[in-house]
């Protein structure tokens, strides 16, 4: 067993558990046999006398066994009679039934032995039983997970008195508590955003009746600021919705992303690129600039239409909103393993973001250091797009662009053959 497999047999609690217990048992076993060697005496065996008689019953001689005789050997005597004869009479030993007794299971092998067999019942009935407490934990661990990942509803099973049992009791009542708060916190989302839209819908109105000129500047700010409030709402509630992750989020459904880039790079005028030619036949043909030609391969994901279109509208809008030169989306898609990947780029000419900002730049309501407030956005899109790739299990980054500016990378699985 390599180091790897045995860091992960060991990784699990009830290996643990049940190894200490293995290791007690072999501990006290040798400890046992120590201390049994070391205080048992060698047996003394005890001495043997014979007498001879004669026929008449007189004694004509005796004799005793020799000094030292070990257990298991033959009874000897060196018998001399009164007359000066020399005798050697031996008394062998009676043969067992069975044959002669192995030497492994004679004493002290046998005590050995019998400790050996004891240790290894306790330590094989022993597993079952720390099996089965584990398992509540390991099915507490799952729930967690799951519920650490978005499942609010996930419930664990409070059968018993023990710690488990209270321990997952507790769990749920907090569970229970938060999911309440969520839906506590997405009742009132969805109020506000119906409460706020009405009072800016009667600003918006009011703005179309008053007699300012279309081009003057005061108008132009206010309806710049009402766009601005109508579209945090909606990014909010979005944002709510992803981050509780529920199923009924977003139906998801196989879609052309293509198509849904060539839509929003011209609703901005953005140069659109796709190479679509890794990995597939020869006769592909590559698309260039906003047009896509109708031999061209399509990239099909499975996903949300209205996410996925929210996600390249708010990076060609970020894109526009911070560029100072041109503004290109550039689509591929690239093998990882046996698996297909759509990959996403916008790119800008923009100031760019600095090598420790790349990170944050995805938190929510996070902005750069110095950004403008004439430049718009509250911090809300990016977020959005990460949280959009998550949804659809892929990723998102920022990269420093070649020339200046920034590239923002997504990273999607893709459905084609």
């Amino acid at each position: 067993m390599t180091r790897a497999l045995w860091s992960r047999f060991t990784s699990h609690l009830y290996v643990r558990i049940w190894l200490a217990v293995v290791a007690t048992i072999v501990v006290l076993t040798f400890t046992v046999g120590a201390a049994w060697q070391l205080t048992r005496q060698p047996p003394q065996l005890p001495i043997r006398e014979i007498i001879v008689e004669n026929h008449m019953g007189e004694v004509i001689g005796n004799a005793q066994t020799k000094p030292g005789r070990k257990r298991g050997d033959d009874i000897e005597f060196d018998l001399v009679t009164q007359d000066g004869q020399k005798l050697n009479i031996t008394l062998p030993r009676p043969k067992r039934p069975g044959g002669p007794a192995v030497p492994w299971v004679r004493p002290p092998f046998g005590f050995g032995w019998m400790l050996f067999v004891v240790g290894l019942a306790v330590a094989l009935g022993a597993y079952p039983i720390i099996r089965r407490l584990t398992m509540r934990l390991e099915a507490l661990q799952r729930g967690v997970e799951r519920w650490g990942a978005g499942d609010l509803s996930t419930r664990m099973q409070d059968d018993g008195r023990d710690e488990v049992a209270f321990l997952a009791r507790r769990f749920n009542h907090a569970a229970e508590r938060i999911e309440t708060l969520m839906d506590s916190h997405k009742s009132l989302l969805a109020n506000a955003s119906h409460e706020l839209r009405s009072p800016l819908a009667r600003i918006r109105m009011g703005l179309e009746l008053m007699n300012l000129d279309p081009a003057s500047p005061q108008r132009q700010e206010i309806s710049r600021s009402i766009t601005e409030l109508d579209q945090l709402i909606d990014e909010i509630l979005l944002a709510s919705r992803l981050d509780s992750k529920q199923a009924d989020a977003e139906p998801f459904e196989m879609l052309d992303l293509t198509g849904l880039a060539a839509e929003e790079c011209a609703r901005v005028n953005a140069d659109l690129s796709a190479d679509l030619s890794a990995g597939l036949p020869r006769n592909t043909s590559v698309t260039t600039g906003l047009g896509i030609s109708a031999s061209s391969h399509s990239l099909m994901v499975n996903g949300s239409p209205r996410l996925l279109r929210r996600l390249l509208r708010n990076l060609l809008e970020n894109a526009r909103r911070y560029s100072t030169g041109d503004v290109s989306l550039e689509l591929s898609q690239v093998r990882v393993g046996t698996q297909k990947v759509a990959v996403i780029k916008v790119h800008d000419r923009g100031p760019g973001v600095p090598p420790g900002q790349r990170e944050r730049i995805f938190e929510p309501f996070y902005r750069l250091p110095g950004a403008s407030e004439r430049e718009g956005g509250v911090g809300l899109g990016l977020a959005l797009v990460k949280s959009i790739s998550l949804r659809h299990g892929g990723s998102v980054r920022c990269e420093a662009r070649p020339g200046g500016g920034a590239s923002f990378v997504v990273e999607l699985p893709s459905a084609g053959k």
